[in-house]
């Protein structure tokens, strides 16, 4: 991110006064809030582009996995004897009577 200020030349910025300039009190005060959000601004841009490049390198590190997909017949077929087991353990011998 390219930004032309930074909270340095914000603080050493001097303007000129005029005969009906601005209050310079009001000014070094707003100026002084301003640096404020730069430095918070500036610490979370810090902590999010840390963090984006320590989840890139987990991503990276992370070990490819191709899973390949389960054959729909064995699936149906274990769900159904599971399902059978279930039945004869609830139901007991009375089901297939």
């Amino acid at each position: 991110m390219d930004t032309k200020l930074t909270p340095e030349i914000i603080l050493e910025k001097d303007f000129k006064t005029g005969i009906r300039g601005y209050n310079q009190d009001e000014v070094d005060q707003f100026l002084d809030d301003v640096i404020q959000d730069y430095n918070s601004f500036m610490q979370t841009i810090d902590t999010l582009q840390s963090e984006n490049r320590r989840l890139i390198g987990e991503l990276e590190d992370a070990p490819r996995r191709q899973v390949a997909p389960a054959s729909t017949g064995t699936t149906n077929f274990d769900i159904l004897k599971r399902l059978s087991n279930l039945e004869k353990h609830v139901f007991g011998s009375k089901l297939y009577e």
